[in-house]
């Protein structure tokens, strides 16, 4: 799981940088542009989500050794 974690946050980076390049910055909200925001932000959701669940599962390791 834990290597599958870590491509999904190689997969999601890869996919922000390659839409960045669809960018239109004069007119960001029309055509290719407004496609490329959505997939900016949904891969910036994959990022935060991934990111919350590795730290919970630091704390859940964190947690057993204690007891």
């Amino acid at each position: 799981m834990k290597y599958f974690l870590y491509v999904l946050i190689a997969l999601s980076l890869f996919t922000m940088v390659f839409n960045v390049t669809f960018l239109d910055f004069s007119n960001l909200l029309a055509g290719q542009s407004k496609t490329a925001i959505i997939a900016i932000m949904a891969s910036a959701c994959v990022l935060v989500i991934v990111g919350i669940l590795l730290i919970s599962k630091k704390i859940e390791k964190k947690y057993r050794e204690q007891n």
